[in-house]
């Protein structure tokens, strides 16, 4: 793989991330979670023209009051 397609595809993850714990972070404020509360999370990835599909899952932890 080359330099270009490295740089994208870092730039795209990098996005991914900050942009997925923003939404996170929303969403716990806006339920109003309380310290110690834990969530299921699953983020699906698919890229088209490609024919992949890639599942993460994971428990999300809340701090200890």
């Amino acid at each position: 793989m080359d330099d270009a397609f490295n740089m994208s595809m870092r730039k795209f993850l990098k996005q991914v991330g900050v942009t997925s714990q923003q939404a996170i972070e929303d969403g716990l404020r806006a339920s109003g979670a309380k310290p110690g509360d834990s969530y299921e999370a699953k983020v699906v990835l698919t890229i088209e023209g490609l024919d992949v599909e890639h599942t993460v899952t994971g428990l999300i932890k809340g701090d200890e009051a």
